[in-house]
């Protein structure tokens, strides 16, 4: 029997919500583990089920994936790696953003490790003994190597199911990880949309050609023959959060995957708004439109100038659903917006893609927009705020 399984997950199609009631109809004889990279999204998935059920069911463990791997990944045989560590405590995780440990840096900046056999210490912690989150799926695999599998088994008999969500989100090492897990009785679920690579674990170069939400390219390729795993790309297939307009638009950021439909749900659907789409709007009327549309505020980070209102990074947006919003792009995304075409590096796609994706009804995009040029999939604002061409076919439908 194969207990393996990938969704692969549309923007709004509700996949935490999934993995919950998956994990809420495990017989509670049986644990389940739920983890995930970030701790918003821990958070949200606790909330989640307390609303569902007033409570956490004790067969149900809720874990950041760090937290996971440092629990049950480093401590229980960490003296395997080195004698020090039958004595020494591992004080905790460093979260790091890139390589850190790092020995020096060479004149092109490329950073050159401390030598893992030669330089254990040094390689892996931090002078306090805190293990570096970038070398912590790797410190595992090579655990679970030494000790002919005890890590990953021990794990296996703990938790009977294990649901990953944000898969996408993982790499390197991590991957490795999955693939062990792969060969336990336990159950495992990744779900995850290969569009929302807004933050990584660690930037190991194992596994690099998979590091940018191609978790299913890695399943179909590093698996061999003996090792299987269900991937399912049409439950997760639509958006109930996302209008048409919204999901046509955010598609053109990702013309190699399949484009993203939304629901035909009557609970989803069943509004009769006029400003509805995607719009551009130059910054003198970001104030009043703020105002009369209670558009939530997208930025990029604190550096970028906004006006007055409810303000997230686009990044810490991700899982967040709003009416409305209203970004402040960056440059690069200005001059995709210009020309579809134009190149974009994988963050910025995916930090775009989630700002446009967190809106049910419209997104308007501070851009100084040519009033003679035609943008595709785009409403020039106010030019359409009473009555767009838009506005005017759904008024005529409604």
């Amino acid at each position: 029997m194969n207990n393996n399984n990938l969704v692969i997950a549309a923007a709004g199609s509700g996949k935490t919500t999934y993995l919950i009631d998956k994990a809420l109809k495990v017989n509670t004889s049986e644990k389940v583990l739920i983890t995930t990279y970030t701790e918003a999204n821990e958070a949200e998935i606790r909330k989640k089920i307390l609303k569902q059920k007033k409570y956490i069911p004790s067969n149900i463990t809720i874990q950041t994936w760090f937290s996971f791997l440092l629990q049950h990944g480093v401590r229980p045989y960490q003296g395997v790696m080195k004698d020090i560590l039958y004595i020494q405590d591992i004080r905790g995780m460093l979260l790091n953003n890139g390589k850190y440990g790092f020995k020096y840096k060479t004149k092109q900046g490329r950073k050159v490790d401390y030598k893992e056999d030669t330089e254990f210490e040094k390689h892996y912690f931090t002078k306090d003994w805190k293990i570096y989150s970038d070398k912590l799926s790797k410190f595992i695999v090579k655990v679970n190597k030494l000790t002919y599998d005890k890590v990953i088994k021990r794990i296996s008999e703990i938790y009977q199911h294990i649901y990953i969500d944000e898969v996408q989100d993982l790499a390197g090492y991590d991957l490795e990880i999955i693939k062990l897990l792969f060969k336990t009785n336990s159950s495992i679920l990744l779900v995850g949309d290969p569009r929302q690579v807004t933050y990584l674990t660690h930037l190991e170069s194992k596994y690099k050609k998979y590091r940018n939400g191609k978790i299913q390219e890695f399943i179909n390729n590093e698996l061999g023959k003996r090792l299987k795993c269900n991937i399912d790309t049409t439950s997760l297939g639509v958006s109930h959060r996302n209008n048409n307009e919204i999901c046509n638009f955010s598609s053109k950021l990702y013309p190699n995957l399949p484009k993203i439909n939304p629901c035909d749900c009557q609970s989803c659907r069943n509004n009769n708004l006029q400003h509805e789409g995607v719009f551009l709007i130059n910054e003198d009327n970001v104030k009043d439109y703020v105002v009369e549309f209670k558009s939530i505020i997208l930025r990029w980070d604190k550096r970028t100038t906004v006006v007055n209102g409810i303000i997230y990074n686009m990044g810490v947006s991700k899982g967040k659903t709003f009416d409305r919003v209203l970004i402040y792009p960056t440059k690069e995304m200005r001059e995709w917006i210009e020309d579809n075409s134009k190149s974009l590096k994988n963050g910025t796609r995916a930090k775009f893609y989630v700002a446009i994706t967190r809106a049910k009804y419209s997104v308007a995009i501070v851009y100084d927009y040519d009033n003679k040029k035609e943008y595709d999939g785009l409403i020039k604002y106010p030019e359409s705020k009473i009555v767009g061409k838009i506005d005017l076919a759904r008024t005529i439908k409604h």
